[in-house]
């Protein structure tokens, strides 16, 4: 075969590093991209955070003034998008005065983190009079709590202190039963069973339906009791339906995980990207101003990248402002389609922000990208762990879009509005008489919402309410 060099023309689509780190920021959560941005400020010597400048309260009309030409909104549009907050900076706070900070190194010195579960056990072990033996098989047994304050591995556990020690199962257990008088109530159980009857057992004897609690509990009658099927459960202790209540009420009012109050539960915040206010008869979508600092290239350093000359130092800085550049173009892409995307949802589930859940319209992400004419997968990135902050609530951007079901005038119903129109119709039923989902799809025909049986069995089963019959017992 003979070897020729030929030339050939086509084009190609290429992932730019520039554009690659767009797409990455534009998917980013908010804590994600604080983060990103602390990381660029402490990596890139040209990156610098804009500190807010103060604005006097007369400079509102001013401020409307020196606005970028093109960026006013016609007053016919039922949506506003406010262009503000990506260009303008706001006031900065205040300094803290030194009192303000005094307090704070006050409150900094005498934090301290609480005791953990284990922690509080062995402090009460300590203060009891145990023997040196009984002390050594408290400390392995408050070990081998969990978390949620359960003794898990019972058998394993007693074969190993006994083999240890040289003694039998009895003298465990009887260092157990100290330890489960231990608070918190039902702390060391090694079910859920025996957790419930510590804490019954620790209360008053003339506790309202402690001796019924007791037997329901004792008995591994706690299947019946979750399956609300408390007519056979009557029947078991050989009583009338009316005296279950307060038993009832009393096992529902102990702790099943006794540990959980000792664990250190770190809140996850949730903080909204886009803001939507209704002003003036209409919908005004901005980006939350306080979700990243303001980002400028530092004017000392570009003016030193002006010099002519080739140095190392020269070309670091070079590298650097590059990278700043394609950073901030990046950060300003990501805001200005989080706001097109969070606009066009606004503008097309107006009737969910004025009437309700019931009002919610049909949207995909296909509906957003060809109104924008951006590609399915922008959209998806940018509502993507992305929060709304509406008057109707916080909701997160994906859960505006929603399948289409058809009417039968012709027209299309949301998946969400269904869900809604449910909750309402199952809220209200008769208490003797609560819908099955045939009869509930009757309904929903009623109200001009063709749906399978199956399909509200779905929704219903999504929207955690029970089947009919399991709803007649709760009743009962």
């Amino acid at each position: 075969m003979k070897q020729s060099v030929s030339l050939k023309l086509g084009q190609s689509l290429t992932m730019t590093p520039a554009l690659q780190q767009a797409i990455r920021m534009l998917q980013l959560s908010t804590l994600d991209l604080r983060t990103e941005i602390q990381e660029a400020l402490e990596s890139n010597l040209m990156l610098e955070a804009e500190e807010r400048e103060e604005v006097p309260e007369e400079a509102p009309d001013r401020a409307e003034e020196n606005r970028p030409a093109g960026d006013d909104i016609p007053e016919n549009l039922p949506v506003d998008a406010d262009w503000d907050d990506i260009y303008q900076s706001g006031p900065a706070p205040s300094a803290p005065s030194a009192d303000e900070e005094a307090l704070w190194d006050y409150r900094q010195a005498n934090m301290h983190t609480p005791p953990g579960l284990h922690e509080h056990l062995t402090w009460q072990a300590e203060l009891h009079s145990f023997t040196e033996r009984d002390a050594e098989i408290a400390a392995h047994l408050i070990d081998a709590v969990d978390d949620y304050g359960y003794l898990r591995n019972w058998p394993e556990l007693c074969a190993r202190l006994c083999a240890e020690h040289g003694i039998d199962e009895s003298a465990i257990e009887t260092v157990l039963a100290t330890v489960q008088q231990f608070d918190p109530p039902g702390v060391a159980a090694r079910d859920l069973a025996e957790c419930l009857s510590i804490q019954l057992r620790q209360t008053p004897p003339d506790t309202e339906g402690r001796d019924l609690a007791l037997a329901i509990v004792d008995n591994d009658l706690l299947e019946l009791l979750a399956a609300h099927d408390h007519a056979a459960l009557a029947r078991r202790l050989d009583v009338g339906t009316d005296a279950l209540a307060p038993a009832v009420s009393l096992i529902q009012s102990l702790q099943p995980h006794p540990g959980e109050a000792f664990s250190d539960h770190e809140a996850d915040y949730v903080v909204p990207e886009v803001f939507v206010i209704k002003r003036e008869g209409r919908w005004q979508v901005t980006l939350n101003p306080d979700i990243a600092p303001r980002l400028r290239i530092n004017p000392h350093y570009l003016a030193l990248v002006k010099r002519a000359d080739k140095s190392a130092d020269q070309t670091t800085l070079k590298s650097h402002l590059q990278e700043a550049r394609f950073f901030l173009n990046s950060l300003r892409s990501r805001n200005e389609t989080l706001l097109r995307v969070a606009q066009c949802i606004v503008e097309a589930q107006r009737a969910f922000l004025e009437y309700g859940e019931e009002a919610m319209k049909p949207l995909v992400l296909r509906d957003v990208a060809d109104s924008l004419d951006i590609h399915e997968s922008t959209v998806s990135r940018a509502t993507a762990n992305k929060y709304m902050q509406t008057p109707r609530g916080l909701f997160e951007l994906k859960y505006f879009f929603s399948s289409h079901v058809a009417t039968t005038d012709g027209g299309t119903c949301s998946a969400t509005a269904i869900q809604a129109m449910i909750r309402r119709l199952v809220g209200e039923e008769g208490v003797d008489k609560p819908l099955s989902d045939s009869k509930l799809a009757e309904m929903l025909l009623a109200e001009g919402v063709r749906v399978a049986r199956r399909t509200v069995a779905k929704y219903r089963e999504a929207l955690g309410i029970p089947p009919s019959h399991q709803r007649r017992r709760q009743n009962a």
